[in-house]
């Protein structure tokens, strides 16, 4: 060490000890030091391992992709900036000019529009279909078709994917399967282990849980699937904060305890809503009315997820009055907090679609997406019931 007169400004080393940090200490750098420039081969060669700059890896994202690797049957998967730049790395980062990929037809609002306007500007043509059918999956496959990309359970009318078939027709067919596990998430299903190719979450919600982070992850079956995403992330600079990634951590402690709870209040929740005058239908995939109850307890067994989605009678007055009295519930395009949220797909997730385009899915003025929290069940009852008559007082 040099005299304060001259002393240096970097580095100072970290003191040492005999006993380590309990938390996953957080990594700020965003360059870290070799000590020469064969060092910093090795590095890059693959003899050794250490990092160099933060875009393209750092610790915290390292122990995040680690932890959801082990939840998801996966080895090697990528954290991003978000839910929509890890299905970005499997969209751009895996296809070319010129290929063909289906989609399913109520995908989230952005993956859709990605679909429809980003894809095809880049040449990379598109199919939207029902992922219920696969015979209509089938029948939108092309020679160029490369990649089928679902949700196995859909946002936000919680339909199920028929993930077992469309798993057969992409081997049959030698192209990938991709499938957003957000709403399910691993505590309900892994798909790796039924037959797909690659697993998106938006770590963003109900993962993470706290709404105070911004992050995805996406994995392959296939390393070289993934090294390719990995490397398209890095170069289009998806880089995710290592702070997020610190949060996201802590979030997964307690993510399988919030799980349960949510779903149980989600079950009840449903039941609840399928009982008020002014409420037209109610969607949850473990109630018996559900149109695919029968492929999601096949698929899910009991682990229903903690989304429920239902329509009011009435338009948009009603949708207004709905939410202005759901006193202590957060009105936001959010899902995965740990208080409950709801969100109005016509004016926030699936506002870019044309009227015509939100009636074929189902989505009017009065339908809601509820993401349900850890309140308690008899006190979100009560909310709802006061809410929904007043939205039939408006209607």
């Amino acid at each position: 060490m040099r005299n304060a007169k001259g002393s240096l400004i970097r580095p100072t080393p970290l003191p040492e000890s005999a006993s380590h940090p309990v938390v996953t200490p957080l990594s700020p750098s965003v360059v870290y030091a070799s000590e020469t420039p064969d060092a910093l081969d090795d590095q890059y060669e693959g003899r050794v391992h250490g990092y160099t700059y933060s875009r393209e890896g750092h610790p915290n994202a390292d122990v995040v992709a680690a932890r959801l690797d082990a939840m998801e049957g996966a080895n090697g998967g990528v954290v991003t900036g978000s839910g929509m730049a890890a299905v970005s790395s499997v969209l751009l980062g895996l296809l070319d000019s010129g290929d063909h990929v289906i989609g399913g037809n109520q995908l989230y609002g952005r993956s859709l529009r990605m679909m429809k306007e980003d894809l095809p500007r880049l040449g990379i043509s598109t199919t939207l279909a029902d992922p219920g059918d696969v015979e209509a999956v089938r029948a939108a496959l092309r020679l160029e078709t490369k990649m089928i990309l679902v949700e196995v359970v859909s946002n936000p009318t919680l339909r199920v994917a028929d993930l077992k078939g469309l798993a057969a027709l992409a081997a049959e067919r030698g192209i990938l399967l991709a499938v957003d596990n957000t709403f399910t998430t691993p505590r309900a299903i892994r798909p790796l282990e039924h037959g797909a190719d690659i697993v998106i979450h938006s770590l963003t919600k109900l993962l993470s849980g706290h709404s105070d982070v911004m992050l995805g992850y996406v994995a392959a079956r296939d390393p070289a699937l993934t090294e390719r995403m990995r490397i398209f992330s890095i170069t289009t600079g998806m880089t995710p904060s290592p702070f997020d990634c610190w949060l996201a951590e802590r979030g997964l402690l307690s993510f399988d305890l919030r799980f349960d709870r949510t779903q149980e209040t989600a079950t009840a929740l449903a039941d609840h809503l399928a009982t008020l005058p002014g409420v037209k239908r109610v969607l949850y995939p473990m109630r018996q009315d559900h149109p695919d109850r029968f492929r999601a307890r096949d698929l899910l067994g009991e682990q229903g997820c903690n989304m429920v989605s239902f329509e009011l009678e009435g338009g948009r007055a009603a949708a207004n009055a709905f939410t202005r009295a759901a006193d202590g519930l957060s009105f936001a395009p959010t899902l995965g907090d740990v208080g409950t949220t709801l969100s109005h797909p016509a004016s926030s997730s699936h506002r870019g679609l044309t009227v015509p385009e939100r009636e074929a899915l189902g989505l009017s003025e009065g339908f809601f997406r509820v993401s349900v929290g850890l309140e308690d069940a008899g006190t979100l009852k009560s909310i709802f019931a006061d809410a929904v008559a007043a939205a039939m007082e408006a209607s």
